[in-house]
Parts: C-alpha cells; structure tokens; sequence
C-alpha cells in the first residue's frame, strides 16, 4: 500500500474510505461486532473517531459497507464465470475451480464468512442482503450452466443436476479450514479432482 504522508490530501482523501474499511474489517474479525469500538478502527489508520463518522454515519453503517467490501471477489468471480468458455463439461470443471482458488487465496473472504457465521444471527437484514447480493447470483449462475448441458446433452437431466449439490463439497472443504486452519492438513489438489469426479459421474450422459 502506497505510504499516506507521500500522497497529495486529494489521493488521501480518495483513498480513506477503502482504508477505513479494511481496518474496520480487522477489528471486526478480532473483536466481533459488540466489542469493535470506531476509535479502535480509527486508531489503526492514524486518524480521529471524527473522520470515521464522516464517510460513516454510524457502526451499523459501517459494517454493512464492510461486507460489500470485502465481498467484491464474489462479483469478480460472477464476472470471470460468465467469460469460460468450451463445452458445459470444461466450463462446469473451471468453475468448480474457480470457486475453490477464491476460498483458498481470500484470507478475508474466508475470515467473513467466518464472522458472519458467528454474527449474523445479530444482524439478519445485513446476511439476507449479502446473500441475495452475491450468493445467489452464483447459484443462479451455477445451475444455469447444469441446465446448459442438459440442454446440449451432455448433462442428464437427474437430481445431481442441481447447484447446490454440486457446490455443497465446496463448502464442506471451506469450513474445513474455517475450523482448522493450518493445523490439520487435507489435500487440497486431490480433494478438488474427487469433488469434480464425483460431479461428473453423476452428471454426464
């Protein structure tokens, strides 16, 4: 990150918000919502409580634009997804991937999923609307793709066509490393080529 003291007051000015917002989502994730203090997230930047309330009007605020903000690799994924290319197969097979380099490489992601887990019961509008806002156009997303290769024959039109199922090993292999992080090992190379076996043989004609 570019050092703030050498950037115009217009280029820190422009930058501030993201900056808030990645601070805000450490002390969210350190400390949970209730505990999280402004001053706590002002104070990791080098800027007053002051500052933070005038990009965000409130805490509640503040957390919602943190989600969006840390779930933009949802979008970037929804967009690289639309781009694959091949027969349904190859596209099902680079999307399955796709999904599990996001959960491996995203520390944050991985750390909001985590916290909304543990959170969400507090704020449901909040979960509701990240969900609608960037889980389901995934799924719509995925199941479009199935429907395409039952559609061209390459699919069987069978209960395993449908997006949860095929993205449910998935989320299994997330909340692996949710619980265990680094401290028990999985075989993350032959647990994808299983998941996308184990898709294919239930999908293909």
């Amino acid at each position: 990150m570019p050092d703030m003291k050498k950037l115009t007051r217009a280029e820190q000015k422009a930058r501030r918000p993201v900056q808030i917002l990645d601070a805000a989502f450490e002390e969210f994730v350190d400390r949970g919502y209730v505990a999280t203090r402004v001053e706590d997230i002002a104070a990791r930047i080098g800027v007053t409580k002051g500052t933070i309330y005038v990009y965000f009007e409130t805490k509640e605020q503040l957390f919602e634009a943190m989600i969006r903000h840390i779930s933009v690799p949802f979008e970037d994924l929804l967009a690289t997804a639309n781009k694959l290319e091949g027969t349904a197969t190859d596209r099902l097979q680079k999307h399955i991937g796709l999904i599990y380099d996001l959960m491996i490489k995203d520390r944050k992601l991985r750390e909001l999923i985590r916290f909304v887990i543990a959170e969400g019961s507090r704020f449901p509008q909040i979960v509701d609307r990240h969900h609608d806002e960037f889980i389901d156009p995934l799924e719509r997303q995925m199941q479009s793709l199935i429907d395409d290769g039952v559609r061209l024959g390459e699919f069987r039109p069978a209960p395993a066509a449908f997006s949860d199922a095929v993205v449910g090993p998935a989320i299994a292999f997330l909340f692996f490393k949710l619980l265990f992080d680094e401290r028990r090992t999985l075989d993350k190379t032959s647990y994808i080529k299983a998941h996308i076996d184990l898709v294919l043989h239930g999908l293909l004609m």
